[in-house]
């Protein structure tokens, strides 16, 4: 038997990118957006400034366990090679390791948590298992999700929560990470079956309204008493809610097109207000003017 090659953890190799292949249902998105384009310009500028963490690919080269959006940034600079450190783990440890690293990003979508905390949720239970773990009086899964909570921001119970979320449909998902769907009627909601989600989506299109927290858990007491029916889901999302008579919802997506991509939240506001300030003169002019 061949012997098994070994990895020094703390040299730095420099790899071609098309040797990189992305981590096995990776739960982070790597998007196209501004601070892609400021990790690039980094890159352009100063090269890659902390190594990528891969671990051998079965099928050959190596397969990321941290840093995905720095090989994007490398492909959208037109680098050739990327700077990685090399650590032979199993699929739990690399599992653990890769949500690990990304969690401790800013601005993470909650399909992003709740992939990443069931997946490493998971990765911990085969690990207690191995080592007799399973046998606490508190159960697996409340034993995993305490495991979890350790040096993390998220308690025990709002990791489960997170947890919950991951069996949501992808498109309700969305409607999360959109904030068209609030996290806690969300987390009533993913009790659904597929299909009942299936028929909530169109009950939510039906209505035009998002569910509150009081209607999503109506809608899962139906569930659990078998009368969850698309006509009961449109009857509950088509109440007239009152904290929602005056509010108007539009998406960080829906503004991005009229701004250059450089625009924070808060200068798209103050632009959008200024605007309205100008329309409301313009209007006032115009109504002296008619006298």
């Amino acid at each position: 038997m061949p012997k098994k090659k070994e990895f020094d953890p703390t040299k730095v190799l420099e790899v071609k990118l098309s040797e990189l292949h992305p981590f096995k249902n990776h739960p982070f998105k790597v998007l196209d957006d501004d601070l892609m384009q400021q990790t690039v310009d980094s890159i352009t500028q100063v090269g890659v400034l902390s190594p990528a963490v891969v671990r051998p690919h079965p099928d050959g080269g190596y397969e990321i366990i941290s840093g995905h959006r720095r090989l994007k940034a490398c492909e959208l600079a037109g680098l050739e090679t990327m700077p990685v450190i090399v650590k032979d783990l199993s699929d739990d440890e690399a599992v653990i390791f890769m949500v690990d690293s990304n969690l401790q990003r800013e601005n993470i979508l909650p399909s992003e948590k709740a992939k990443a905390y069931k997946m490493k949720m998971e990765a911990l239970k085969h690990q207690g298992k191995r080592r007799d773990l399973t046998s606490d009086q508190l159960g697996p899964k409340l034993w995993a999700a305490e495991k979890l909570a350790i040096n993390n921001d998220d308690s025990a119970t709002q990791i489960k929560r997170y947890i919950r979320l991951a069996s949501l449909e992808p498109a309700l998902l969305e409607k999360v990470d959109s904030k068209e769907i609030s996290f806690t009627p969300a987390v009533e909601l993913a009790s659904l079956s597929q299909e009942e989600q299936q028929g909530f989506l169109d009950a939510m299109d039906y209505s035009q309204n998002t569910p509150s927290l009081s209607q999503a858990q109506r809608i899962r007491k139906l569930s659990q008493s078998g009368q969850c029916t698309v006509e009961a889901m449109r009857e509950i999302m088509s109440e007239e809610k009152k904290s929602e008579l005056d509010k108007i919802i539009i998406s960080n997506d829906e503004l991005k097109r009229y701004f250059p991509r450089s625009f924070s939240p808060k200068q798209m506001r103050d632009t959008i207000f200024k605007l309205l300030e100008n329309w409301l003169k313009s209007r006032k002019q115009k109504k002296e003017l008619e006298k």
